[in-house]
C-alpha cells in the first residue's frame, strides 16, 4: 500500500465509505439523493468504477471490494475527479447483497475479472455460481442488467452455463453466447495485463426478465 492510499483510507473513507450492516441500507440517505443504483463487485484499483461514475453522474454507484490498496486508490481517484456519486463497502459482496440491498432495487451489477481461482480444487471459491446468480437476480429491478467479463476460458464457460440456467436472467445475445465487448467499459488493469499476455476476454450480459 502506498502512502497516498493509506492516507486516503484515513482521511477520505469517512466521506465515501459505508460500514457493512445487517439491515437494508437507505441508499437515498447514504447518497443524499434518490436516483438509479448500480453496483460494481470487486472493483480492484477502481479505474472502471471511477470512469463509469464520471460518465453516469445521474446514477448512484456502490463499489464493493476487500483489497484495501484498491479501496485507497479509488478514494484518491474519486477525490481528484470531484465525484460524490460513489459509496464504498469493504466486505464480501454476497453479504452486502444479502443484508444491505433490498430485492428489486439495483439497475445494474458489474463484475469485471473476478478472481478465477485457476486450480481445480479451488473452483468452489469462485464468486459466480448458482447461488450468486440467484442472489443477484433477486436484487435487480425488472429489466436490470448483470454485466461480467473474464479472461479465463474455463471460468467464462462456467459463468455462461450458470447464468443461462438462472430462470430470472436472460442472456441478451441468446443462450450459450458471449456478448461483444462493450465500448462503454474502460479497460481494467487486469484486462490490459491479460491482453498483453495474449489472453482473450469474454463479456457476458444478462437482463432480469421476471
Amino acid at each position: 500500500m502506498t502512502r497516498a492510499q493509506a492516507r486516503a483510507l484515513v482521511e477520505l473513507a469517512p466521506r465515501y465509505q459505508l460500514p457493512l450492516s445487517e439491515t437494508v441500507c437507505d441508499w437515498a440517505a447514504a447518497f443524499g439523493r434518490d436516483t438509479p443504483i448500480a453496483m460494481e463487485i470487486g472493483f480492484g484499483m477502481g479505474h472502471a468504477l471511477c470512469d463509469a461514475a464520471a460518465r453516469h453522474q445521474d446514477w448512484n454507484w456502490i463499489g464493493v471490494e476487500v483489497y484495501r490498496p484498491g479501496i485507497g486508490a479509488l478514494l484518491n481517484a474519486l477525490e481528484a475527479a470531484a465525484l460524490d456519486n460513489v459509496r464504498l463497502i469493504e466486505a464480501d459482496a454476497r453479504r452486502v447483497l444479502a443484508q444491505m440491498v433490498a430485492p428489486a432495487s439495483l439497475e445494474r451489477v458489474v463484475v469485471l475479472f473476478p478472481d478465477p481461482w485457476p486450480k481445480a480444487k479451488h473452483h468452489k471459491r469462485r464468486l459466480v455460481n448458482a447461488d450468486f446468480a440467484a442472489l443477484v437476480a433477486s436484487r435487480l429491478v425488472r429489466g436490470g442488467e448483470l454485466k461480467l467479463a473474464t479472461d479465463w476460458a474455463d471460468y467464462a464457460e462456467q459463468m455462461l452455463a450458470v447464468l443461462d440456467a438462472e430462470p430470472r436472467l436472460g442472456n441478451v445475445v441468446g443462450p450459450g453466447r458471449f456478448a461483444p465487448r462493450r465500448d462503454e467499459r474502460s479497460p481494467t488493469r487486469f484486462e490490459t495485463r491479460g491482453i498483453r499476455l495474449g489472453h482473450r476476454v469474454w463479456d457476458l450480459v444478462y437482463r432480469r426478465s421476471t
